[in-house]
């Protein structure tokens, strides 16, 4: 891990990587006037919605419409964090209403917080001090599997196998499996 957090790489299927036109998965917002410029630009229906999320690797948050790949947000590269990002007005300015680390294509760890955090504060949005939803990715030893630990049952559904405590799912080959 260096000074900026763990990296994740992609771990969804390959057909999605490949299908990254460059350039055209995401808009990057590095400064206060970037993000109100790109929210001026949503319509009132879409900021009700979830944005798809990722921090690149220059610690600058990405934004892309909900439904979007994560992977295609991070033009095909590896993230310092990924997941799902709501917007809201409060007291005359933006801020972030909920943010979850949900994202099967690199199956960030809860600790990629940091990360997010420091990107919303480069951008001067307020924001929770934490995950408002945390997903807890871990990959099964036994069938390989990247699966989701559910209410702290860390017992793999494919398998029945113990799931590790510790993050490891890009501890194996990424496969066409989704997390």
């Amino acid at each position: 891990m260096n000074v900026r957090g763990r990296i994740y790489r992609y771990v969804g299927p390959a057909d999605l990587k490949a299908a990254i036109r460059p350039g055209r998965g995401s808009r990057r917002i590095v400064s206060p006037a970037d993000f109100a410029h790109w929210a001026a630009g949503q319509a009132a229906v879409e900021l009700l919605e979830p944005f798809t999320f990722v921090v690149g690797m220059d610690g600058v948050l990405r934004l892309a419409p909900r439904r979007s790949e994560h992977v295609a947000c991070a033009n095909g590269e590896p993230v310092l964090s990924a997941g799902e990002i709501s917007f809201i007005r409060e007291a005359g300015r933006w801020v972030v209403d909920e943010v979850s680390n949900q994202s099967t294509g690199y199956c960030p760890d809860v600790v990629s917080w940091p990360a997010v955090a420091r990107a919303l504060d480069a951008i001067e949005l307020g924001h929770p001090s934490c995950f408002t939803h945390q997903v807890v990715f871990r990959r099964c030893p036994g069938c390989r599997e990247c699966a989701i630990v559910r209410e702290g049952d860390f017992i793999c559904v494919f398998c029945g196998s113990d799931l590790p405590e510790e993050w490891n799912v890009d501890a194996a080959p990424p496969h066409d499996r989704r997390c």
